[in-house]
C-alpha cells in the first residue's frame, strides 16, 4: 500500500519547522561571529594599552603618512618638535571630565617644512579667547609628547563642522588645514600629554581611551535565540510523532 500523503495541517508544521531550523542556523552563525568580534576587540584593547604605556617614538614622517591607520597607529605615544603658530589656533567644542569647553588645536611647524596639528588640551568656555591666556603662547622650539590620533571628519552627532564660521565640533585634520591655509599637514593629530603649560592652560592629558565591548552579550543573545529556534523545531516534530 502507498503511504498516506500528509494532510493539509501537516504542511504548515513542516514549513514552520524548516523556518525554525533556518533561523537556528542563522542565529548560530551570528553568535559565532560575535565571539570572533569579541576576541578581536580584546586583542585591540590589549594592543592599544601596550601602545599607551610604551616609550614614545618619533611621530610618523611624510614618507610614512600613507600607511598611517587606526588599527596599528592610533593611541601610539609619539614625540614631535617644532614651533607653534599661535595665529592659526582652532577651538573645537569639547566635553571633558573638567566640564564643557574647547580643545585648543594648534599647528606645530617642523624644521623640515611639515606641519602637525597638536591638540594642546582643554580650556573652559570663559577662557576661549587667546588674550585671556596669553601666558600660554610658547615662543620658540618645543618638544611635544602625546598620543597619535586619527582625523575626525565631518563633525559630531547632529552637528556638522562649519569652517566658514570657524565653528568646530570634531578634530577634522583636512578641514582645519584647509580653513587655516596650512600645507604639507600630517593626516593625523597629536593629543598632548599632561605636561603643564605656562599659566596652567590648556590642560593636556585628557584623552579618553575607551572601547565599547558588548560582543559577549550579543553572542549569548544570538546563541539563546538559536537554542529557542531549535527547541521550537523539536517541539513541532515531537507533536507530529505523538
Amino acid at each position: 500500500m502507498m503511504p498516506d500523503k500528509p494532510g493539509p495541517s501537516a504542511r504548515p508544521r513542516r514549513f514552520f519547522a524548516a523556518a525554525m531550523l533556518l533561523l537556528a542556523a542563522a542565529f548560530l552563525w551570528l553568535g559565532t561571529w560575535q565571539v570572533q568580534r569579541l576576541f578581536w576587540k580584546l586583542d585591540l584593547i590589549a594592543r592599544v594599552d601596550a601602545r599607551i604605556h610604551a616609550a614614545p617614538v618619533t611621530a610618523p614622517s611624510p614618507s610614512a603618512w600613507p600607511g598611517v591607520n587606526a588599527e596599528k597607529d592610533e593611541y601610539r605615544r609619539v614625540t614631535a618638535s617644532g614651533t607653534f603658530d599661535h595665529s592659526k589656533e582652532t577651538l573645537v567644542q569639547a566635553v571633558t571630565e573638567l566640564g564643557a569647553g574647547f580643545w585648543v588645536i594648534m599647528p606645530l611647524r617642523q624644521a623640515e617644512g611639515t606641519t602637525i596639528l597638536i591638540n594642546r588640551g582643554f580650556v573652559p568656555a570663559d577662557r576661549r579667547e587667546p588674550a585671556s591666556r596669553a601666558e600660554d603662547e610658547i615662543k620658540g622650539s618645543v618638544n611635544i609628547t602625546g598620543l597619535l590620533r586619527m582625523t575626525e571628519p565631518g563633525g559630531a552627532f547632529l552637528r556638522n563642522n562649519d569652517p566658514a564660521s570657524d565653528r568646530w565640533y570634531s578634530r577634522d585634520v583636512a578641514a582645519i588645514a584647509a580653513a587655516k591655509d596650512l600645507t604639507n599637514v600630517a593626516p593625523y593629530f597629536i593629543d598632548a600629554d599632561a605636561t603643564p603649560n605656562p599659566g596652567g592652560l590648556p590642560v593636556g592629558g585628557l584623552t579618553v581611551v575607551k572601547f565599547r565591548n558588548t560582543h559577549l552579550v550579543y553572542a549569548i543573545t544570538w546563541y539563546l535565540m538559536a537554542a529557542m529556534s531549535a527547541g521550537a523545531t523539536f517541539a513541532i516534530f515531537r507533536r507530529r510523532i505523538a
